[in-house]
Parts: C-alpha cells; sequence; structure tokens
C-alpha cells in the first residue's frame, strides 16, 4: 500500500508506517533541516527501496490531485503551535494552522485512509468548536469554504448538511483519541491526539488499537523486584509508589509493563563518566543541565516525560534526567532517540538544540507502527 506524508518533520510517523508496510510515494516538509537529515537517512535505508526521497516544500503549494488514485494513506503532524498550551493560543488565526491545507489534501487526494497526529491543546475546551469543525471539515471534505466565508459560517453549513443527510452519505468516517505513547511501548509518557479518517465506501470498522502496556504492570513488577533485578540495582522506589498492590487493577496490570527511561538507554553507558559505545553517532554529553521551576527531568524508572522542541530551538529541563545520585543531567541525542523510538542507526548530524528540536517534534516510531499497522490489516481486508 502508498502513503503520501505530509508535515513529516524528522520522519517518526513516517518510519513507523514503514514499518508497518506502507510505501511513500512521498514525504512532503518545509523544514530544510528536517528534509536534509530525512533524506540522509532514507539514502541509508532507513526506509522501504521503494519510498521516495522527502521534499522539501510549502504544503500549500502540493499539488494533491496528482495523488488521487495513488495512495492508501494520507498522514501527517501539521504544526501544533496554534494549539499548544505554551503557544499563541489563536488557533484558526494563526498564519501557522495548516488544518485548512489538510482538508485540501483530503478533498483532492482522495485517500482511502488518513492518520494526523496533534498536541492534546486542540481538545480543550477554548478550541472544541474549532476541532469539531475539524472534524465535520475531514467528514465531508468536499463541501469546501466559499469565497471570503469564515469557518465559523462554513462550520454552520456542515452542521447543517449533516444534521440533514444520514450517516452513509458521510464521505469519511472520522475518529478522534488522545493516547499516551506509554501505553503502546514507548519510553515516554507523552500525551498527543490522533484523528483516524476512513473512506466510507471502503467497508472497513477500523478502531484504536488497545493499549499493550500500564503503569499498573511497571509497578507491579517494581513492587514485586523484579524490575530491579533485571537492571542489576538495589530497589529504589518510593514506598508511597510501590507499596499499594491491593489497588492495583488487575485487567490493566496483565498488560506488559510500561517501559521506562532506564529500560531504554540500557547498554549506552553514561557519556559523562562511563565507556560508552563509540559506533552510536550522538551519544556525546552535553553540560549545564539543572532544575529550575517546572522542570525537574524524568525520572530512570519511569517513562521519560514528554520530550520537548522547546522554543527557538533551546529544549527545557524536561529533557534531561535525574541519575540514581540524584545529579541531573542532558539527555544526549542518542538518549532522546530511543526515547521516540528511533533506530540507532538513524543519524542525527545537527548540533545537540536542533536535533533535540527535531525530535521533540517528532511521532515515536513505535506508535506510528501501532496505529499503521492496524490501518494496513483493516485496509488489507
Amino acid at each position: 500500500m502508498n502513503c503520501l506524508e505530509v508535515f513529516s518533520g524528522v520522519g517518526g510517523m513516517a518510519l513507523g508506517l514503514d514499518a508497518a508496510g506502507f510505501e511513500h510515494i512521498d514525504i512532503v516538509d518545509f523544514d530544510a533541516a528536517c528534509i536534509s537529515t530525512l533524506n540522509q537517512n532514507i539514502t541509508n535505508g532507513q526506509l522501504g527501496e521503494r519510498s521516495s526521497t522527502a521534499t522539501k516544500m510549502d504544503v500549500a503549494e502540493y499539488d494533491f490531485l496528482s495523488a488521487r488514485g495513488r495512495i492508501d494513506l494520507l498522514s501527517g503532524g501539521p504544526p501544533c503551535q496554534p494549539f499548544s498550551f505554551g503557544g499563541s493560543h489563536r488557533a484558526a488565526l494563526d498564519k501557522r494552522n495548516m488544518f485548512p491545507q489538510v482538508v485540501r489534501a483530503v478533498r483532492e487526494a482522495r485517500p482511502r485512509a488518513f492518520l494526523f497526529e496533534n498536541v492534546p491543546g486542540l481538545t480543550r475546551a477554548k478550541f472544541r468548536n474549532y476541532f469539531e469543525y475539524l472534524k465535520l471539515s475531514l467528514t465531508y471534505p468536499s463541501l469546501e469554504p466559499v469565497l471570503d466565508e469564515s469557518w465559523q459560517e462554513h462550520f454552520k453549513r456542515l452542521e447543517q448538511h449533516h444534521l440533514s443527510t444520514n450517516a452513509s452519505s458521510c464521505e469519511y468516517a472520522v475518529i478522534a483519541q488522545a493516547i499516551n505513547a506509554a501505553d503502546y511501548g514507548v519510553p515516554q509518557s507523552r500525551l498527543r491526539v490522533f484523528i483516524v479518517g476512513v473512506r466510507r465506501d471502503q467497508g472497513c470498522n477500523w478502531h484504536f488499537p488497545l493499549p499493550t502496556h500500564s503503569k499498573d504492570s511497571l509497578l507491579r513488577e517494581q513492587d514485586s523486584g523484579l524490575y530491579f533485578e533485571r537492571h542489576g540495582i538495589k530497589n529504589n522506589a518510593k514506598e508511597s509508589e510501590i507499596c499499594v498492590s491491593d489497588l492495583f487493577d488487575e485487567e490493566q496490570s496483565t498488560l506488559a509493563p510500561w517501559v521506562t527511561l532506564r529500560d531504554a538507554i540500557q547498554g549506552l553507558g553514561d557519556p559523562e563518566t562511563d565507556e560508552v559505545l563509540q559506533d552510536l553517532t550522538g551519544h556525546v554529553y552535553k553540560p549545564g543541565a539543572r532544575i529550575y521551576k517546572g522542570h525537574t527531568g524524568s525520572c530512570l524508572d519511569q517513562p521519560a516525560k514528554t520530550l520537548k522542541a522547546g522554543v527557538n530551538g533551546v529544549p527545557g529541563g524536561e529533557n534531561m534526567m535525574v541519575k540514581d545520585s540524584g545529579a541531573v543531567r542532558y539527555l544526549t541525542i542518542r538518549e532522546c532517540a530511543r526515547v521516540q523510538t528511533f533506530p540507532d542507526d538513524f543519524v542525527f548530524h545537527d548540533v545537540w538544540s536542533r536535533a533535540v528540536k527535531q525530535l521533540g517534534n517528532a511521532v515515536p516510531v513505535k506508535l506510528a507502527e501501532v496505529l499503521g499497522s492496524s490501518l494496513f490489516s483493516t485496509l488489507s481486508k
């Protein structure tokens, strides 16, 4: 099956979808650094042999009509700044809002299915009407706005159309869900909203995959001591966190344990003091980490906190770890890549701040693979 990816960033979603079986006819992003990094890794064989190289282009200029009839899946992660908690909160008024281009892409390319990712701020009360408008726009992409029509006026027309027709008239069946990447084996507590649509004429019934990992299972493993024994360290979990066996959810504890930061970086060595694996790029110590209000770093024995792109490419204190000694240090590029489940042979040649910015904006590869595999299986039937 073929895929067209827009707003690809450095390629986390593309790598995951490739692992799920999709072949990319094109991968598009406006960021030259991301495209350069991605193309270098494509050349090194990180995507399937039939997948295309990545293209630096403004998505607003892309000819999606040329892709009609050629793609099974349209995917991407449009810019999140208009909706993020740390952004300008301007939503539709923000010039960086690319969701109108997302809807245009669906309207013109007519993929069998689509998969888009964004920050959970998109669903908060302040943007609720715009989020509902977005879902209806993707349900009826051919009902496009007319000249000089505001999104609120277009929303009203979409609602009227939706209420005056039956469900079978929908062009796409659209569902959205907030997902924590840790629940699917990613060593990071990362909450993101995914919007998925399947074209009605496909006759497919799709649902989000059920979680495979849980916090309760991790706590049980730590409570039993097996987790610490596996890592060859003494039990250093807080009593208040682990002595609650009678409160565990039995159903949740049958899942695999959450993957922790210690699990993720195992075998790399401490770049500050240890002999590290020399064949891995980007595993270089960066000095200057410090704790400050709101930024305390990630505990080794839990999934890492959400890796952040930061402001102007300078990530905040969340992109650091708290060592067993209580000291903090920045995560190396390679450790950040493992947190985002990129393969060890995926190369980043930018300086630390720019590489971590690329990684902070990425979709975790493993999570994209889980969602992509589910869609691939459904569309195959």
